[in-house]
């Protein structure tokens, strides 16, 4: 996945008990000097479905890039991290970047992340909130919000189905015209922001040996949960972001999470003519956004 990245940047490994964790961050010029490890971290944590990694936000960190040392990296089983063969649970992904935090930050971080994953960051900053400074989170959803699942779209009994679940992930991510329309039908506004990187990007992150195991506990609803049972507990301080046209979780969910903490959501952001990846899909505006926060 190093051939998606931007200019500058590299990609480095540390180890956690789930597996190993690839992360990008500044390798080389222009961006790294000798202040860089210094530099304040700010960690951009992608989304879960199909050929998912890094390069979700590979458009947006390099904005921060003088100014923060960036930390961007493949969740377990997603792009070049480690794919163990498991069924994945929430809590694997919980400890994982839990330990990924305490092993590359030595000061509270600022997590930026979206959707399912940004879910898991409120939990974390729930559980282990001197970890956090601050969370910018893009449609966060534990995709089972107030009992209402949001997220499965094919029976149990299918997704189980041995040497069927090998087929439904042949044909769902790891083929072109499957990541194409997934893209432009279900994650994007606008199908022609699509580009050919992206295919490209996300076909290749589904293609990783091993890459079904977590994009079908993904599928099952095995990462699931009831984000609105924990929101009230959140202390540290969120801003919010929400694409008015994102497919699967509404405006209307977002709203009412946000509604449930005025406290610590500090700031609920509709964005005009975007889906569920905004960062991806028109990410100047994401930037100019981030920086009004940051």
């Amino acid at each position: 996945m190093l051939q998606f990245q931007p200019l500058g940047f590299g990609h480095k490994v540390i180890n956690t008990s789930v597996g190993k964790m690839v992360y990008y961050t500044q390798t080389s010029a222009p961006w790294l000097d000798t202040d860089t490890e210094n530099l304040p971290p700010l960690l951009f944590l992608h989304n879960f479905g199909g050929g998912a990694s890094a390069y979700e936000w590979s458009k947006v960190y390099p904005a921060f890039a003088s100014e923060r040392r960036i930390l961007a990296p493949d969740l377990i089983g997603w792009g070049d991290s480690a794919h163990p063969v498991r069924d994945y649970q929430i809590s694997d992904y919980l400890n994982a970047i839990a330990e990924f935090i305490t092993q590359t930050c030595r000061q509270p971080v600022t997590v930026i992340a979206s959707s399912l994953t940004a879910a898991f960051a409120i939990r974390l900053a729930i559980s282990q909130p001197n970890l956090f400074q601050k969370l910018l989170l893009i449609c966060p959803s534990g995709f089972d919000d107030f009992g209402q699942g949001a997220g499965r779209r094919l029976p149990l009994s299918v997704i189980n189905t041995p040497l069927l679940d090998n087929l439904i992930y042949a044909l769902g991510a790891e083929n072109e015209f499957a990541v194409r329309n997934f893209l432009q039908s279900f994650l994007f506004a606008k199908p022609e922001r699509v580009s050919q990187e992206m295919v490209q990007a996300y076909l290749t992150s589904a293609q990783q040996p091993n890459a079904k195991f977590a994009a079908l506990a993904f599928l099952r609803g095995d990462l699931y949960f009831d984000l609105s049972l924990y929101m009230q507990q959140l202390i540290i301080p969120t801003v919010i972001f929400w694409g008015e046209k994102a497919q699967f979780t509404s405006i209307k969910l977002g709203r009412r999470l946000a509604n449930l903490n005025i406290n610590a959501i500090r700031d609920f952001r509709a964005i005009a003519d975007a889906g569920v990846l905004p960062h991806l899909e028109i990410p100047e505006v994401i930037i100019g956004l981030l920086q009004r926060y940051l």
